[in-house]
């Protein structure tokens, strides 16, 4: 029996070949890095005293390369401190030194806790994730540990506290203010009269208590909680501060 010789049209060749390179434009192949576990020992060679190693740094646990940014986090940048460590509670401390750089956010509010995610989705944004930095955040097979997670749940409850603190604050007008070298600072209603009020949800959300200027229609002030500014009468609806 003679062999069966399958001829291939070169239109259908064609065509696989614009099928291939159309798929390859819509989802083209992107080179991932091999990422492994660090140890605290690991990264703190990547310090940027050794310029033979990649700088890395950690936050919450996640290790990147930051080389590319030589120029902040070498030896002689101005962020230096971050390299070759997980300092994440830094990010929001402003304690760059000794117990300052440690990856331990105990006592921190849920806003601050919020703002060092956020760091670390800066980070995945601008940089290369290279790995993960086995302790606080992660186990010894690189799965996220409780912490990380509790973490993360309080950042989600922190962006959800300040959705309802603005839900809350836009059912009452804030006071127009304005401050200069020269003058001074000045708070005003167009309509009412200007009182300091307690933020109600400040408390959870950053620990503190804080008050913020709001205007208030006359019938309404004699509610507890309402502060006149300091050498501002009673009715004014300007008041220097």
């Amino acid at each position: 029996m003679a062999a069966k010789i399958l001829v291939v049209s070169p239109f259908i060749g064609i065509a696989i070949s614009v099928i291939l390179v159309a798929l390859f434009v819509r989802f083209p192949f992107r080179f991932q890095p091999q990422q492994r576990l660090f140890t605290v020992e690991e990264l703190a060679l990547h310090n940027g005293t050794d310029d033979n190693l990649p700088i890395l740094l950690g936050i919450l646990g996640a290790v990147f390369d930051v080389t590319k940014g030589k120029s902040h986090y070498g030896r002689e940048g101005g962020y230096n401190h971050f390299a070759g460590r997980d300092a994440s509670r830094a990010f929001v401390s402003g304690n760059f030194t000794g117990d300052g750089l440690t990856d331990s956010l105990r006592g921190l509010s849920s806003t601050q806790v919020k703002s060092i995610v956020e760091w670390r989705e800066f980070y995945f944004r601008s940089y290369t994730f290279v790995g993960k930095l086995v302790g606080h955040y992660y186990d010894s097979e690189g799965n996220p540990t409780k912490y990380l997670k509790g973490v993360e749940a309080k950042a989600a409850r922190g962006t959800q506290l300040l959705e309802k603190q603005k839900e809350e604050e836009a059912k009452i007008p804030s006071c127009s203010s304005r401050w200069s070298q020269e003058e001074g600072g000045e708070v005003w209603c167009d309509t009412g009269y200007p009182r300091l009020v307690q933020r109600p949800l400040d408390i959870a959300l950053t620990g503190k208590v804080s008050k913020r200027c709001a205007c208030f229609k006359e019938e309404e002030l004699d509610q507890s909680g309402f502060e006149v500014y300091e050498g501002c009468d009673f009715l004014a609806n300007r008041c220097r501060v």
